[in-house]
């Protein structure tokens, strides 16, 4: 162990990737492949009231074209993978083709599968879709507001839960010698990974097996997922990671393009392939943090803190993604008090839907939102009270 602890240490895949040997999603080529490309809302908020694919289907190497309401009598919804205790969630159907209403900019209306990328997107330029623009509300905390547009109509406020840990510090604050207060807007954030997101999948009739091989962080779990959604068995599906190409959390999510690609697989009895554009990575790869925040710090005159309260209007987006309730809620509201000797400290979070793009893990996911809110708080504490001489 001596002789391991500073010394420099070769890394074994490094050689193979920087000498171009790496084999990633989208370098997979199967007999008969097809590409799907999709159609995507340039709306944040509307009606749909007419997704027309009749054109594209008569375009050159156009195979198939389908809606969302080919997909929804076989397909089901995406679920969200991670529900935090106590917070009385409510759940966001997410159907992987949006069939009357689409809820944030990027959301997928149709597929045009082909026999080359290129073709499958002059299919999609094509496809002829007539919206009902209605209004959208992108901030969380303007979307907790009374008279604000709704994401679905059945959740009131567009609150999907509400969360609260920590004892109650009201009576602190108010014997406290010294009070901070500030509010945080922990922006919002785009990934941009080395490669974009890329899903090839392929069924075999004869075993009734599906293979997919995906940009995915977590596999297992995508699997345990799309089991539901396809109505396909576990251990009759088989998801695999190669090389995923840079992530940071972007590639945990169960996507619906993964969904969309397995389904017409197995529609069409081929392989089929998506791989996204650099400008759908921007619009529909999940999105990170987004976070409005209320926070007070309570402590004495000599510099010791006696309690941190702070309040999250966390913006999840249009639907709750595989991991996205658990970032501002466990990985963020459990260590808010930081590496400092807090001895009381108050979490409380409301989860809020908005007409953006779905929010997930994104590089420490939760805990960079939670470290820069305390060590500011703390920096504020002694700026007001002890200032440099």
């Amino acid at each position: 162990m001596a002789d391991v602890i500073g010394s420099a240490l070769k890394r074994h895949e490094d050689v193979r990737l920087i000498r171009g040997k790496g084999q990633y999603t989208d370098d997979i080529k199967l007999p008969g492949m097809l590409y799907a490309g999709i159609v995507r809302s340039p709306h944040a908020h509307a009606r749909l009231v007419k997704v027309d694919v009749s054109r594209a289907l008569k375009m050159p190497g156009v195979v198939a074209a389908f809606t969302g309401a080919d997909l929804k009598d076989e397909v089901g919804f995406i679920p969200t993978a991670w529900i935090p205790p106590d917070s009385e969630m409510k759940m966001t159907p997410h159907p992987a083709l949006a069939v009357d209403m689409v809820r944030y900019q990027g959301d997928g209306v149709a597929v045009v599968i082909a026999q080359t990328p290129a073709q499958a997107r002059d299919g999609v330029d094509a496809v002829e879709v007539e919206y009902e623009s209605l209004p959208a509300v992108t901030n969380p905390f303007a979307a907790a507001q009374e008279g604000a547009p709704l994401v679905h109509e059945d959740i009131a406020g567009n609150v999907a839960f509400h969360w609260k840990v920590g004892g109650d510090v009201e009576e602190i604050f108010n014997r406290a010698e010294v009070v901070v207060r500030q509010e945080f807007r922990q922006q919002r954030l785009v990934p941009n990974a080395m490669e974009p997101r890329s899903a090839v999948a392929q069924w075999n009739p004869a075993t009734e097996e599906l293979t997919l091989w995906a940009t995915t962080q977590n596999p297992h779990i995508h699997r345990l997922l799309m089991s539901g959604i396809l109505g396909i068995p576990e251990h009759k599906l088989r998801v695999v990671a190669i090389d995923v190409g840079g992530a940071f959390g972007s590639k945990i999510s169960c996507y619906p393009d993964e969904i969309i690609v397995s389904w017409a697989a197995r529609r069409l009895n081929r392989p089929v392939k998506w791989t996204e554009t650099r400008t759908e990575n921007f619009t529909v790869t999940s999105h990170g943090r987004d976070h409005v925040q209320e926070v007070a710090l309570a402590g004495t005159k000599d510099g010791r803190i006696e309690a941190i309260r702070v309040k999250t209007y966390a913006n999840l987006g249009a639907y709750l993604s595989t991991a996205a309730p658990g970032v501002p809620t466990i990985l963020f509201g459990l260590i808010v008090n930081g590496a400092y000797a807090i001895p009381q400290a108050s979490a409380e979070v409301y989860g809020m839907l908005t007409h953006t793009t779905p929010v997930d893990a994104y590089r420490g996911a939760g805990r960079p939102e939670a470290t820069f809110l305390v060590e500011r708080m703390v920096d504020l504490y002694a700026k007001a009270h002890w200032p440099r001489r």
